[in-house]
């Protein structure tokens, strides 16, 4: 039972956080449009370490989307994007592969959903490679630079942070 709670907290926490690094993107105007650069994309590095990230990165998305005003379908194709890349990371994080291969089924995900979203529902102007390239771009800053830099400051305190035992007292 301690376990399940556990995951459920770790699950909530990196949502929140995750909530609350988009809004503070949103506020700056980096979280929207053909480049976003979401400090919480550094976050899709997170199930290299804990299982408990692919809920709370997905729940994160979903309601990051929704505060923020992007449109129904974004909110769902987005955070679809965002839970199929913290899948990728999670087995990618157990394998033999370096850890800088873990970043790229986010940015993989967000380049092949995120550019018919911001053509075809948010009708901009431009074509599917042009968004293909600036969503990458993004991504590449969010998930790959951000995310290895958060990864090299929580690989130390990994076993503390997301241990999923709880402690015997």
């Amino acid at each position: 039972m301690k376990k399940n709670t556990l995951f459920l907290v770790h699950a909530a926490m990196i949502a929140a956080l995750y909530v609350v690094l988009t809004l503070l993107a949103n506020a700056l105007g980096l979280a929207n449009y053909a480049i976003q650069v979401r400090f919480s994309e550094a976050m899709t590095i997170l199930p290299v370490f804990t299982p408990a990230a692919i809920p709370g990165l997905f729940i994160g998305c979903l309601v990051s989307n929704i505060l923020t005003g992007c449109m129904p379908l974004d909110v769902i194709f987005g955070s679809l994007a965002t839970l199929i890349g913290a899948i990728g990371t999670y087995f990618l994080g157990k394998s033999k592969l370096p850890t800088w291969v873990a970043t790229l089924p986010p940015i993989l995900a967000n380049v092949i959903v995120v550019p018919p979203v911001l053509r075809y529902v948010y009708q901009l102007k431009g074509i599917m490679p042009y968004f293909m390239l600036t969503v990458g771009i993004g991504e590449v800053i969010s998930c790959g630079i951000l995310g290895m830099i958060l990864y090299m400051a929580l690989k130390p305190h990994a076993v503390s942070l997301f241990s999923l035992q709880p402690e015997d007292k």
